[in-house]
């Protein structure tokens, strides 16, 4: 699992909050980023490979829309 800091354990626990957790272990927090962040990153390759495929350099909210439907 990557180290790198992307999204703040902070928003972890507001998520899992939101979600109906009254309370939120740091494990927990730990594991909802490192899997949000391999989503997010899988999302953005297959973004990044759709605009190349439509001739542009620029990733567009549309891609990422398509990208996160397949």
């Amino acid at each position: 699992m990557a180290t790198n800091k992307i999204l703040p354990l902070a928003a972890m626990e507001k998520l899992l909050k939101k979600a109906g957790a009254d309370r939120v272990s740091e494990d927990s927090k730990s594991a909802l980023k490192d899997i949000l962040e391999d989503i997010a990153r899988e999302v953005a390759e297959k973004a990044t490979k759709i605009a190349i495929h439509s001739g542009r350099k620029t990733v567009k909210a549309g891609d990422i829309k398509l990208a996160a439907s397949k």
